[in-house]
């Protein structure tokens, strides 16, 4: 496998993560729409995004590199977290919602910093997605790919965050639509299939586990 394409499956599964109706989400748009603190809001989100991912590559991949059976284990474990991960996505497809930013007075940097990293740090599905999930999959790319599975996860988040925070203002019809949001879950449950495959594939195989 080369790296461009261990960083694309990192990028599609980054984007299949973060893409969806959350308070996260919700507040970058507000900002977007009011058009307050939105570098700070943005690059707030894409930075911790990155940093736990780092810190879960780093620490799970460390602890596992070199046993083949902790990595079979991270691979069918990521395996079974992305088939259930597409799995609601599919339900979300079936009955999507709409992501819509409440409305409201302007609030102060330190007021938007303050409420982006409450929504941010104090949902426990941060850690899981970040450090467990995308850090711990990583492991399964060996040394020679897992910086470049990383790297396409962290650009995942930082091209998401920043369309939604600067394209907010245009976007957000897209955002109040529906049948936007059942395309852009079929397509989070293809991706994280393939991706859950491939770890199926691998932790059964036990080819391309270092």
């Amino acid at each position: 496998m080369s790296g461009i394409f261990a960083a694309a499956q990192g990028f599609g599964l980054g984007a299949s993560l973060i893409i969806a109706i959350g308070a996260q989400n919700v507040f970058v748009l507000r900002q977007a729409l009011l058009r307050h603190h939105v570098l700070q809001v943005v690059l707030f989100c894409a930075l911790t995004d990155a940093v736990l991912v780092i810190v879960g590559a780093i620490g799970l991949g460390a602890a596992v590199r070199g046993s083949e059976a902790a990595l079979r284990i991270i691979a069918l474990g990521g395996a079974a977290f992305l088939t259930w991960y597409g799995i609601q996505a599919i339900g979300r497809a079936i009955a999507p919602g709409t992501l819509e930013p409440a409305s409201g007075a302007a609030s102060s940097p330190r007021e938007a910093l303050a409420t982006v990293a409450a929504v941010t740090l104090l949902n426990p599905h941060v850690y899981l997605d970040t450090v467990v999930l995308a850090g711990g999959i990583s492991a399964s790319y060996g040394p020679d790919l897992q910086a470049w599975f990383v790297g396409g996860v962290i650009a995942a988040s930082f091209a998401w965050f920043f369309v939604l925070g600067y394209g907010g203002r245009a976007l957000a019809p897209l955002f109040r639509n529906p049948s936007a949001w059942r395309v852009f879950d079929i397509g989070i449950a293809a991706v994280m299939w393939l991706i859950a495959a491939r770890l199926a594939m691998l932790a059964l195989s036990g080819q391309g586990l270092e």
